[in-house]
């Protein structure tokens, strides 16, 4: 058996939380919004796309926001979009202990913890 590639990651938000958090990974970071299958459709939440992944946004009743584990997400543009999340009044907050590599920290409306790095040639 060998793995391939990661499919999807999924996240929990909160009820109520929902249209919150689609204009935050739809509108902010520019996912694509794709079509959840007719079976789960009636359990609220989002799928989006972006280039080689999913993120998949599930509604959990019991809902607790991870404050550790979270999605990363790869940019060319990490000094844009940390600006653009602050300019829409998200916390950005800088991390420099991984030597050599670029990334902060926000949250998203529901209070997860999301990661941005910044994308670099490896050759």
């Amino acid at each position: 058996m060998t793995l391939t590639a990661l499919d999807h990651v999924q996240i929990a938000v909160s009820e109520g939380s929902e249209e919150a958090c689609r204009s935050f990974y739809l509108g902010l970071l520019g996912l694509s919004e794709i079509e959840k299958p007719g079976g789960l459709r009636g359990r609220g939440g989002f799928w989006t796309r972006g280039p080689g992944f999913e993120l998949h946004v599930g509604i959990d009743p019991d809902f607790h926001p991870s404050t550790k584990g979270h999605p990363a997400f790869r940019t060319r543009a990490l000094d844009a979009l940390s600006n653009r999340l602050a300019s829409a009044g998200y916390a950005v907050r800088p991390d420099g202990a991984i030597e050599g590599r670029r990334r902060f920290f926000t949250d998203d409306p529901a209070g997860n913890r999301i990661e941005f790095i910044e994308e670099r040639d490896e050759t």
